[in-house]
């Protein structure tokens, strides 16, 4: 798992039935202390116990599509609560709206030999975006020990390696 990739993910097709693949997992977090999680019909989602949990711990949401008879595609993917992930999303999306509209404003005011010091904005919020971006970086190192504990525990669960992408 490299600390690159916002969110890993992994796909994969095993055998089974969606019931039986489910039923596992949702045994195995009753079974043990050190995980939570929900389990539907065709959706899981793994997650820190509720003691140990913090701002940014991170989660596994499993999606599982039956391709053919006895086959599943199951589709992980790691990443913080989808409140956190929504307010990072956002903040970039405010940035660069702002930004285009400093640009054009300050553009079409260069254009008319105008004072343009609103393009000053622009290494401003390119500045913020920058720090957003390594807030996200020490929010995912802060989480990575708990992204591993759930890896292996999600392994031991299915009995064999999953490859991220």
């Amino acid at each position: 798992m490299s600390s690159l990739r916002i969110r890993p993910r992994f796909k994969e097709i095993v055998e089974g039935t969606t019931e039986g693949y489910l039923s596992g997992i949702k045994e195995a977090i009753d079974d043990n202390k050190e995980f939570t999680g929900l389990v539907s019909e065709q959706y899981c989602v793994i997650k820190i116990s509720l003691e140990e949990r913090h701002y940014w711990s991170p989660q596994l949401t499993l999606t599982l599509e039956e391709v053919s008879q006895g086959n599943l595609e199951v589709r992980g993917l790691y990443g913080p609560k989808p409140s956190v992930w929504a307010i990072f999303f956002m903040s970039y999306a405010a940035l660069a709206v702002l930004s285009l509209f400093a640009g054009v404003f300050g553009l079409s005011q260069v254009m008319l030999e105008k004072p343009a010091p609103i393009l000053w904005a622009l290494p401003i919020m390119a500045a913020v975006a920058l720090g957003l971006y390594l807030i996200a970086q020490g929010g995912q190192k802060v989480g990575a020990e708990q992204m591993f504990r759930i890896h292996h525990f999600y392994e031991q669960v299915i009995k064999h390696r999953v490859a991220l992408k």
